[in-house]
């Protein structure tokens, strides 16, 4: 016994619909993740704050975003992604024109509690969950693409924020950015298909009852002529959930401390200024390549391997940094990003290929909550360290990224075919 399967979706629609979700997550990536990097400094020093009080701000947010992600993913799982993420939208110039009218530590804290509402239905876990909604087991290659297109916020949205900020204002850059919500994200989220509740996930044929783990069996991957089916199911899904959060958490807060701390840490290692902020440079292009080659040479093999590679980078560049010093500093931007970017991609297809499409929103929500929290405390804990250590609070990070890999290792075995390319 089937479910019945959603009708086939028009030529080229799913092409469409990565370029459509890319931008709006461009958008919504920039104007809150990395807003702090370039508006901090000013925002401490308009409000009369310490920097670190804006920071923590800012960490108020992504705690927020951890505890709606949930309930955001069940609102995807049950009714699509399309209003959840046109909701985001209004939420997030909501939070930005509250911000931009911030005038004191409550005010500014109310500000980022409302773009962290916005955050936890509007960033990648949510546009994750849209895709598997609609494409079921065979989401992964879209789920790469938008990661390559919103893999430019940063790139885009630093010197945008930054631009404005010279000419109008970090309180007139908060307010362009609502407006880009409203004139552009919201219609771009708008474009995405309407589903009606109740409708079964993917376009493709799934099982009409889900195994122990909720995992389902995609068709033969037809574009190769071999068949791709997802693993079996987990003999102990509780124990893979608590791995998988595992991985995420101790990855993210890694991600998110070199993030802040990279510049200072660098430079802490031996590197001038001048060559640190350069090899910092490196970060974002290296990410854009590491996502290029899982959607090359990865797309075939099974994501928990490719998950392994993402969680070995980051140690493997501490060595060669260790034990070269400052000249391996490129060296080590390149292995972090590349390894942070299949990351990001980790991030959505692993709990997909490991559980199956049922219920990917609601449990995508709970696996990321602990990720969130862990990245909320990243910037002033691996400072502390980082303060007291210098360079040897490499030797944390190195730590906490072999923590990753050995989760992973501890993993039930699995498949070793490719999920559906």
């Amino acid at each position: 016994m089937t479910i019945t399967a959603q009708p086939a979706l028009p030529a080229g629609a799913p092409t469409r619909q990565v370029i459509t979700l890319g931008l709006a997550q461009t958008l919504s990536w920039a104007s809150s993740f990395y807003l702090p990097a370039v508006l901090a400094t000013v925002m401490a020093r308009d409000l009369g704050l310490a920097m670190p009080t804006v920071y923590l701000a800012f960490s108020l947010a992504l705690v927020v975003s951890a505890a709606v992600g949930p309930a955001a993913g069940r609102a995807i799982d049950r009714r699509g992604g399309r209003p959840v993420l046109m909701a985001s939208n209004v939420v997030f110039a909501l939070g930005l024109v509250l911000l931009a009218m911030a005038q004191g530590p409550v005010t500014l804290f109310a500000a980022w509690a409302v773009l962290g509402v916005a955050m936890g239905g509007g960033l990648y876990e949510a546009a994750f969950a849209t895709l598997v909604r609609q494409h079921g087991p065979g989401a992964r290659n879209a789920i790469t693409g938008i990661t390559l297109i919103a893999g430019f916020a940063s790139t885009v949205g630093w010197p945008l924020t930054a631009w404005l900020e010279t000419q109008i204002g970090w309180r007139g850059a908060c307010l362009v950015w609502a407006g880009l919500h409203a004139v552009l994200g919201l219609p771009l989220n708008a474009l995405l298909p309407r589903w009606a509740a109740g409708e079964p996930a993917g376009t493709t044929q799934l099982p009409a009852g889900p195994t122990s783990a909720g995992a389902s069996t995609p068709p033969p991957d037809r574009s190769s002529g071999t068949s791709s089916k997802t693993s079996p199911a987990p003999a102990h899904p509780a124990r893979l959930a608590v791995l998988m959060s595992v991985f995420f958490a101790v990855s993210m807060f890694v991600g998110t401390a070199m993030a802040t701390h990279l510049p200072q840490l660098l430079q802490a290692s031996g590197a001038t200024l001048a060559v640190a902020i350069g090899v910092g440079a490196l970060v974002g292009p290296s990410q854009v390549a590491g996502r290029l080659l899982e959607f090359g040479l990865l797309r075939r093999v099974h994501p928990l391997l490719s998950a392994r590679l993402s969680a070995l980078a980051h140690p493997a560049g501490i060595a060669a940094l260790l034990v070269l010093g400052a000249p391996a500093a490129a060296l080590f931007a390149v292995l972090h990003g590349a390894g942070n970017g299949i990351l990001t991609i980790a991030k959505g297809t692993l709990p997909l290929v490991l559980f199956g499409a049922r219920g990917y929103g609601a449990r995508q929500g709970w696996l990321m909550m602990p990720a969130r929290v862990a990245q909320a405390s990243a910037p002033f804990a691996f400072g502390l360290a980082l303060d007291a250590w210098g360079a040897r609070a490499l030797w944390l990070s190195g730590a906490l990224g072999l923590l990753a890999f050995a989760a992973l290792m501890a993993m039930p075995q699995v498949s070793r075919q490719a999920p559906p390319a």
